[in-house]
C-alpha cells in the first residue's frame, strides 16, 4: 500500500454503506466524493438495474471496467459498484492511486437492508441467490483491500474509523 495516496477506494457487497461512508469520508477528509454507480447511470442515462437488463452482465461489467479505467481523479473518495472488483485491470488501476478500503458488514445484516435484489442493479455471475453473491465475491473483496472495517455503527463513526486506520498505517 502506499505511504502517500490521493485517494482512497471503498469496495464491499451492495448495502454495506460505501455510498453513505463515502460521502461522509470525503468531508472529513476535505476530499471529493465520486461513486461508480451513478456515474454509470449518468454515462448510460439508465438506472443500474436498466442498464444491466439491457445489455446483459458482460456488456454492464464492461461498461464498469471502462469506467474505473478511466479514472485519472486525484484527492477523491471513490465509492465502487459491488461488482468492480471482478474487474481485475480496473481494481489495479485505482489501487495505484490510493489505499483499497473493504468495508465489512455480516450476511444477515446486509440481508436486511438489501430488500431491492431485483431492482438494485447485482451483478450475479452464478445466478444464484445473495448468500452465494456474498461467498462468491468475498475472497475477491479480501484479494484486493488493503485495509478491512467492520460497517457496524454510525456511518461517521466508520468514517472516522477509516481516517484512523489510514493514518496508522501510513505512520508505520
Amino acid at each position: 500500500m502506499q505511504n502517500n495516496f490521493s485517494n482512497i477506494i471503498l469496495i464491499g457487497m451492495a448495502g454495506v454503506g460505501k455510498s453513505t461512508v463515502g460521502a461522509l469520508l470525503a468531508k472529513l477528509a476535505e476530499k471529493q466524493f465520486i461513486d461508480t454507480d451513478t456515474l454509470i447511470s449518468e454515462q448510460t442515462g439508465m438506472a443500474l438495474q436498466d442498464f444491466l437488463n439491457r445489455v446483459g452482465r458482460e456488456s454492464f461489467q464492461q461498461q464498469e471496467e471502462q469506467t474505473l479505467l478511466a479514472f485519472s481523479l486525484h484527492n477523491h473518495v471513490i465509492a465502487t459498484g459491488g461488482s468492480a472488483v471482478y474487474s481485475s485491470a480496473g481494481m489495479r488501476h485505482l489501487k495505484k492511486s490510493g489505499p483499497v478500503v473493504l468495508l465489512e458488514v455480516d450476511l444477515e445484516t446486509l440481508e436486511q437492508r438489501v430488500q431491492n435484489r431485483n431492482s438494485r442493479g447485482l451483478v450475479n455471475p452464478g445466478k444464484g441467490s445473495f448468500r452465494d453473491l456474498f461467498y462468491a465475491r468475498k475472497p475477491l473483496y479480501q484479494r484486493w483491500a488493503d485495509i478491512r472495517i467492520k460497517g457496524s455503527g454510525s456511518p461517521e463513526e466508520i468514517a472516522r474509523s477509516i481516517l484512523k486506520e489510514l493514518a496508522e498505517t501510513k505512520n508505520s
